[in-house]
């Protein structure tokens, strides 16, 4: 049996790497871990995971089809746990980078059901900000 413990990378294929870098390094903190510009892969550290961006124009965007859009997404959603999480200080700093965020809701995650908010990257991305799970709703332990 595999036992996977938490996620290691997500990989997006993105149209504008600078906006990208913009969002995920000055807005969510991400740092940048590792370049192969010459076949167009940039590595960000995410906490203890990776983020993955490929601009769709490089050796390995090309080999991926289109470009992310509307009729085309990668994705639904990525999820990040922050920590610590405190809505206050968190919208504010979206605020002054000009990010809309969502209401802040109780959505269940891998720690359990606990408070999270919705943003979106420049490419039409959604982000999930994940906070802590409540401690009277424990996460279900699968073995």
């Amino acid at each position: 049996m595999i036992h996977l413990r938490e996620i290691d990378h997500v990989v997006l294929r993105v149209s504008n790497l600078d906006a990208m870098l913009h969002f995920y390094c000055t807005v969510l903190g991400c740092t940048v871990q590792r370049r192969e510009d010459n076949i167009g892969l940039v590595q960000l550290r995410a906490g203890r995971s990776l983020l993955d961006l490929v601009p769709v124009d490089s050796q390995l965007g090309r080999a991926g089809g289109a470009a992310p859009g509307k009729e085309g997404r990668n994705m639904d959603h990525v999820c990040f746990r922050v920590d610590p999480f405190n809505e206050a200080d968190i919208r504010q700093h979206l605020q002054a980078h000009n990010v809309p965020a969502g209401e802040t809701a109780q959505r269940f995650g891998a720690e359990g059901k606990g408070p999270s908010i919705y943003v979106t990257d420049p490419e039409g991305n959604v982000v999930e900000l994940k906070g802590p799970a409540n401690q009277e709703e424990p996460h279900e332990n699968h073995r």
